[in-house]
């Protein structure tokens, strides 16, 4: 064995190493993100419609400062990432308990295709080696007009509108999901989990709302 391979050899394994140490704490921080959700969800169920915008609100400040905290304290970064999780499901509360009385079997078959969406996604996306970069940058301004498209559901009433907007939204997400991944595979840092972790969180959240609407035909 050549002393260039001595070398390699211990640096790949470092490499996959601190790979393996990035995954495993990211996906330990969406799954514990998930379940603060979940919590909030439950906690909120009570909440009005105007209080759950309040904390929709406070969900997006903690997104905007977990951006600037990332750089400078883990354990905030972390905080603010389970109090944007806590702050959606209080969010989305009205809405969770609607489904849980009139159809509670969209909410399990909602999560469970998540979970394969998700999987089959974030898959590809970290196994692939072509450049996704071009797909998020795509995804995102597809998912402003998506947001327009939601304004205008609003106001006007679209044969299949909600149909169309969720389907939408799905694809547009899972170029979202895919290239998350892709950032994961990539990350050199162990302080990025938190950021990155927020993103992924963020795809599941969407999909699942997404998944529900479809799956439960919308909310009158």
């Amino acid at each position: 064995m050549s002393s260039l391979e001595q070398v390699s050899q211990p640096s790949v394994v470092l490499t996959r190493d601190r790979s393996r140490a990035i995954f495993g704490q990211t996906m330990g921080l969406v799954a514990l993100t998930c379940l603060v959700a979940a919590l909030g969800a439950y906690l909120g169920r009570d909440v009005s419609r105007g209080f759950g915008i309040v904390a929709f609100i406070g969900a997006i400040g903690c997104i905007i400062g977990l951006n600037f905290a990332i750089r400078r304290s883990e354990q905030l970064a972390v905080g603010l990432l389970f109090g944007m999780g806590a702050l959606l499901g209080v969010a989305v509360a009205p809405t969770l308990a609607y489904y849980a009385e009139l159809q509670p079997q969209a909410l399990w078959q909602a999560a469970a295709l998540t979970g394969l969406f998700i999987g089959g996604c974030g898959t590809y996306g970290y196994a692939t080696r072509r450049d996704l970069s071009k797909i998020a940058r795509v995804a995102f301004f597809a998912l402003l007009g998506l947001i327009g498209f939601g304004i205008l559901l609003m106001f006007v009433s679209i044969p299949g509108g909600d149909v169309i907007y969720a389907v939408l939204g799905l694809v547009i997400f899972a170029g979202y999901t895919m290239y998350d991944f892709q950032r994961l595979r990539r990350a050199d840092s162990i302080q990025a989990a938190p950021l990155l972790a927020a993103s992924i969180f963020l795809d599941v959240f969407n999909v699942f709302l997404l998944l529900l609407s479809l799956l439960g035909g919308g909310r009158s």
